[in-house]
């Protein structure tokens, strides 16, 4: 099979319109269309349903692009491979992470990274979903819970807990519950039941909602929870890494938590020699190190 075909059939398939893809590729759109049809003619099939608003894929042509597209996953771990031969930490590195842990832990922390590495370009992907390392729909990834998937490399960081947290202010107008049960006149703000999130954290929320709360704000990450208990909306179910970044939230009920939740950061295995990751890992590691320093002089002060 032409390996150039291909590339121009993947152009088009992800484009989905024969003028984009040759813009991309640099071809005129008759160019394109001729080795679009030479491909089908020699696979003795149609790849592309075409109408006025641009191509869809035939079932013949989806089982080729999702073919084609893991050869361009390929490519690109071959081609970061190659790039990580310099010396220098520089390129894209691609990081997943949850929607919580990447806005309120990592990103606020990630400056230090580029201080030291200015030419790395982050992409930030925050998703409850678990993207497929090995298929490189990401480079590392830092999930709540031991990915499951082979040929991955992985560390656990460090472990976290879903406790209870208002704002000063909330507790001043509505009172501090001494006690679980005390906490039904007051407006619980967690996340959806619904939303993907962990399972501790979930379990939580179940055990709480027992308890006939008068008022409740659910929100799909914990972002939102956080905003919400910032402004004084009620009592929220946060994980505790948010105490050394926001020093002002309450702790309440200190008995009432979740069980540990784990935190990994994962790679792939063809990308161990790999200089960004690996600053990135070391990156991570150390700020993990400074934050469970910081915790402890915290609790010690």
């Amino acid at each position: 099979m032409d390996w150039d075909k291909l590339r121009i059939f993947h152009a088009v398939a992800d484009a989905g319109s024969l003028t984009h893809a040759g813009e991309a590729l640099h071809l005129s759109q008759s160019a394109v269309s001729r080795q679009i049809r030479a491909l089908e003619e020699s696979l003795n099939t149609t790849l592309f349903h075409r109408h006025a608003r641009g191509l869809i894929l035939t079932e013949q042509g989806e089982l080729l692009f999702d073919a084609t597209n893991a050869m361009a996953k390929r490519l690109d771990a071959a081609a970061a491979r190659i790039r990580d031969s310099e010396d220098e930490v520089f390129g894209e590195l691609r990081v997943t992470t949850t929607t919580g842990f990447g806005s309120l832990w990592l990103a606020p922390r990630l400056p230090a990274l580029y201080e030291k590495y200015p030419d790395l370009k982050i992409d930030l992907m925050l998703e409850e979903r678990v993207l497929d390392l090995p298929m490189r729909e990401a480079d590392v990834a830092i999930r709540m819970k031991e990915p499951s998937q082979a040929d991955l490399i992985r560390k656990r960081l460090m472990a976290v807990r879903m406790q209870l947290y208002a704002s000063p202010k909330y507790l001043e107008r509505h009172g501090l519950p001494e006690r679980i049960e005390d906490i039904s006149p007051h407006r619980l703000i967690c996340q959806n039941p619904s939303s993907a999130q962990v399972g501790a954290g979930a379990t939580l929320v179940q055990e709480i909602m027992t308890y006939d709360l008068r008022s409740t704000l659910t929100v799909n990450n914990y972002f939102g929870v956080l905003q919400a208990v910032l402004n004084d909306l009620g009592i929220g179910v946060l994980p505790d890494y948010l105490t050394q970044d926001f020093p002002d939230l309450v702790r309440i009920l200190p008995e009432v938590e979740s069980v540990e939740v784990p935190v990994f950061l994962a790679y792939p295995e063809e990308l161990r020699h790999s200089k960004r990751v690996s600053a990135f890992r070391d990156f991570v590691q150390d700020e993990i190190i400074t934050y469970r320093k910081q915790l402890k002089d915290q609790a010690l002060s």
